[in-house]
């Protein structure tokens, strides 16, 4: 039984032969293997076109930017799920990017939707400046927490940020939406009445969207990075295994409380 409506019966990324593999209408071995680099090969796979020199610089940038960010819960959780079970990898892997989420690592794409909302107010004749004072007013209004911006570490910059808008601006790729990003950041101080550090986040989300990318895309990046970071992580648990270290740690630091309500 199909569930849910079904697409066209095709895909256009990729067909292996007996002699050959296609990938985007391209000769896997002829016309991409000692061509391109790993991420000109990843824009080519997520997008069908070869990248700009820009796009190819800035999605370096972003990929290094986000891929290492030390014993963070992700990483953690792949390196204890390593150490009950060396014998997946692909496992422990997995465990570290099932929690790349709103909270940790996948605020990206939360970022580039609302950049991409308020750019369209600005082509529709608002002024950058109003648009996000009336956003952040709204978010903060409502309870709510404004996508790329906060860091717990990270005060009062998160030095990733200013790096990555420090490149946009001399490589002249900053446009609409980075400049959205710094009134945001203007206009969230000034709503919570306290800076709150742009997070590196809202930069990866503003800077691709001004190089073309959509804003679907946003959030391929943290996984492609961190997945990077991960297999460095669990290649050090296996020659320094502190999985169960850190395991012990935890059992250690939380208190036990029986709940004697329970069931009276």
């Amino acid at each position: 039984m199909q569930i849910g409506k079904a697409g066209d019966p095709v895909t256009a990324i990729c067909a292996a032969y007996p002699d050959r593999v296609n990938v985007r209408g391209r000769d896997l071995c002829a016309d991409l293997m000692g061509r391109l680099s790993f991420t000109e090969y990843f824009h080519l796979l997520l997008t069908g076109e070869e990248a700009t020199e820009e796009q190819r610089y800035f999605l370096d940038v972003l990929l290094v930017s986000i891929a290492e960010h030390g014993l963070t819960p992700t990483n953690v959780a792949a390196r204890m799920t390593y150490a009950a079970a060396p014998d997946s990898l692909q496992g422990a892997v997995a465990a570290g990017i099932l929690g790349c989420g709103t909270v940790v690592l996948g605020t990206s794409e939360l970022c580039a939707i609302l950049l991409e909302e308020a750019q369209a107010k600005v082509e529709a004749g608002a002024e950058p400046a109003d648009v996000a004072r009336e956003t952040a007013i709204a978010v903060h209004t409502s309870g709510g927490k404004m996508p790329g911006f906060g860091h717990p570490l990270h005060r009062p910059v998160d030095p990733r940020a200013v790096r990555i808008l420090e490149l946009a601006d001399e490589r002249g790729v900053s446009d609409a939406h980075v400049l959205l990003a710094r009134e945001l950041e203007l206009a969230v101080a000034d709503a919570w009445g306290r800076s709150l550090a742009m997070n590196v986040q809202m930069p990866i989300a503003a800077v691709l969207l001004d190089l073309g990318f959509p804003a679907s895309a946003a959030k391929a990046i943290p996984l492609l990075a961190r997945t990077a970071g991960l297999l460095a992580h669990l290649a050090e648990e296996q020659q320094n295994s502190i999985g169960f270290l850190m395991a012990a740690e935890a059992e250690a630091a939380i208190g036990y409380e029986p709940d004697l309500s329970a069931g009276a």
